[in-house]
């Protein structure tokens, strides 16, 4: 079952998973990182490009998910090194620092609580969020062009992908593709029409719509709502 409630980190999420049986499960893209605590192990999850699957013996799995472009400056890693990842923390900080971060969670009463503690804690003693960065996904999600955004924000389109690739893992093009089908998803699960959840969320027709959730999600429309929607990030 997956559960997820508002994070004490603006913007951020913290959810629980714990599948009901074995079986594959699926992650949609969605511009975001998250930090995961599985089985006594830390682990960050990267950007995705396409949906993520994941198989084997159901376990519980605990994450925090961070509003997007707001990872890198906490984990102190570029996204585009973790695109379509799945890695360790101890790749990306002292070993000794995770072992007692990872002793720290798993002798927790809350491991949920205790994750995200490591979260607001790493947090604190980081650079605030570059606002321009929150302005780009702001922008792109709500369907403004890549150049408009660019122009809007006094970018020009090499800087722009520069930044957008460092701190979401890839261009703004690809990031407005999959914010676009996260509103379509959003739609469709309310129960809009698909060919009016295709002209709402910004796509052409509704064909358009369909084949960039069969490339991003992997699965038809109609398949994907019917098994959840991809909502849970495992």
């Amino acid at each position: 079952m997956y559960a997820e409630r508002a994070s004490r980190l603006p913007g951020g999420v913290v959810w629980t998973n714990t599948p009901g049986g074995p079986g594959e499960g699926r992650v949609l893209p969605d511009g975001c990182m998250d930090l995961l605590w599985n089985e006594g192990r830390l682990l960050v999850a990267g950007p995705d490009t396409r949906a993520y699957v994941t198989e084997g013996p159901p376990t519980t799995w605990v994450g925090v998910r961070f509003h997007p472009g707001t990872a890198p400056g906490l984990l102190g890693v570029p996204a585009h090194e973790l695109r379509d990842r799945r890695v360790e923390l101890a790749d990306l900080w002292p070993a000794s620092e995770v072992r007692r971060l990872c002793g720290r969670v798993g002798a927790a009463a809350d491991p949920v609580t205790a994750l995200e503690d490591v979260v607001l804690e790493r947090a604190a003693a980081a650079e605030p969020p570059d606002p321009l960065l929150l302005r780009v996904v702001t922008a792109l999600d709500t369907g403004r062009p890549v150049a408009a955004t660019a122009d809007e924000l006094g970018l020009g389109a090499r800087q722009l992908h520069r930044r957008c690739r460092t701190a979401f893992g890839y261009g703004p093009k690809t990031l407005a593709r999959i914010l676009r089908l996260r509103r379509a998803l959003a739609l469709a699960r309310d129960g809009v029409a698909f060919a009016d959840t295709a002209a709402r969320a910004g796509f052409a027709d509704q064909a358009h719509l369909a084949r960039d959730v069969k490339e991003l999600a992997g699965l038809p429309l109609g398949e994907l709502l019917a098994r959840r929607g991809g909502q849970g990030p495992l």
